[in-house]
């Protein structure tokens, strides 16, 4: 995730982005095009949730503007995306785990790239909100035509919403459609114990 972000060059071959190589493109107009989720969010000191939203928009800004009502619409719409309206005020210090990772990924939202890298986003999710997140991103991969990469634990909802799947185990990796790459064999050798399906 993070060499597709652009902060690591790739171990071999060549990234490009819009046929473009990926230092070709200035930073402003590739978080246009990229945003990256961290795994982690580390807060050293208070701010508004909203304020943490908003800094999402930075890349759409002119240089030494500030953000305008239709950011914070933007931002507000993100947070009610993922059940967080009316926390703007909220301070992050505040939050608990679950719902400051609904922030970062609110963040993420607000950016409006057109490749949403997101590293573990379900970490610290209840169910709720796991399905919650999955439903908001398959729109819009399937009607606006957007890239979402994300890395996750859960084989189910790998399954029930991806597209493809890369699978890395000891053994090496397995990649394509998922349901050329989700089989009991090579999951099952990916993860060092027998699975199988179960089709309720």
């Amino acid at each position: 995730l993070h060499t597709l972000a652009g902060l690591r060059a790739p171990d071999a071959g060549s990234l490009r982005l819009g046929g473009r190589p990926y230092a070709g493109w200035p930073p402003g107009e590739a978080a246009c095009l990229r945003g990256l989720l961290p795994q982690a969010q580390i807060d050293s000191f208070a701010a508004s949730v909203l304020d943490l939203v908003l800094i999402g928009r930075h890349p759409h800004l002119a240089r030494w503007a500030w953000e305008g009502e239709d950011d914070r619409r933007i931002a507000r719409a993100a947070l009610t995306a993922v059940d967080l309206a009316g926390f703007d005020d909220r301070d992050v210090l505040t939050l608990s785990g679950g719902e400051r990772q609904r922030v970062a990924i609110a963040a993420l939202l607000a950016q409006d790239p057109l490749a949403l890298l997101m590293d573990e986003p379900l970490a610290h999710l209840d169910l709720h909100h796991q399905l919650l997140l999955m439903r908001h991103l398959q729109p819009l991969v399937q009607a606006q035509g957007r890239l979402v990469v994300l890395s996750v634990h859960d084989l189910n909802l790998a399954a029930r919403f991806a597209t493809h799947a890369l699978v890395l185990g000891p053994r090496g990796h397995h990649a394509g459609p998922v349901a050329e790459v989700m089989t009991e064999p090579v999951l099952s050798a990916a993860f060092g114990h027998a699975l199988q399906r179960v089709n309720l």
